[in-house]
């Protein structure tokens, strides 16, 4: 520990190499947090519905997403679809598109539960002052299965902001990598890396003591 050096990381380091890598898991995270929960909004309607066509596509989609490790994804994605298109998507457009489709499948298994949460009289209710399924699902249905999932919504969007860290596996320049990228070049990576876990830890910490706060306030609500 005597051997550990950090005078390295100065203000201009921290710019020079963290602040790009930070601000690139921070786009990943708000892209993929919105466009997964409306596309897992979309599946947890399709899987709460009695057509076939509907329900089975979108099980068949959540179990599969859910049942492999999200580096082989993002590997599968940025591996293969070159070879489909033509040409390459590069590893900032596959980690936004990977993420989003992905943790789709995470958001759709809690809007499910949200919306299986509200009670059938809400539902009978829309129905009895003339709103159809589409109204009453808008107007009654999704706004309190928000709420009610919020605190578990957002708890999935911590867990996707570390899961950025995977995306070293195509070369994108995340948070992580702007760590590895200045203990490579000083010479400093245990450093480096255990500053890096710091970082990681007090944001997500911060962030979950935000959750359990917003989540005690929904139970006053209630």
């Amino acid at each position: 520990m005597l051997a550990l050096d950090f005078s390295f990381l100065t203000p201009a380091v921290v710019s020079s190499y963290v602040a790009k890598g930070f601000w690139f898991s921070l786009q990943l995270t708000l892209v993929a947090m919105i466009g997964g929960i409306l596309l897992g909004t979309l599946l947890a309607l399709m899987r709460l519905s009695s057509l076939p066509w509907l329900r089975i596509p979108a099980s068949f989609y959540v179990n599969t997403m859910r049942s492999i490790p999200l580096v082989m994804v993002i590997l599968w994605f940025f591996l293969l679809m070159p070879l489909m298109t033509g040409r390459p998507l590069g590893a900032e457009l596959s980690a936004v598109v990977t993420f989003t489709l992905f943790e789709a499948a995470y958001y759709s298994e809690i809007m499910r539960a949200g919306i299986q949460s509200v009670p059938r009289g809400q539902v009978h209710a829309g129905y009895a002052m003339g709103m159809g399924y589409r109204q009453t699902m808008q107007l009654v249905v999704l706004p309190q299965a928000l709420r009610n999932m919020l605190p578990v919504l957002l708890t999935q969007t911590i867990i996707l902001f570390q899961d950025t860290s995977l995306v070293y596996a195509i070369g994108a320049y995340d948070l992580l990598k702007g760590f590895e990228v200045a203990g490579k070049n000083f010479n400093r990576p245990v450093e480096t890396y255990l500053v890096a876990t710091v970082v990681y830890f007090v944001i997500c910490f911060a962030l979950s003591m935000t959750v359990k706060r917003l989540q005690a306030k929904i139970q006053i609500i209630r």
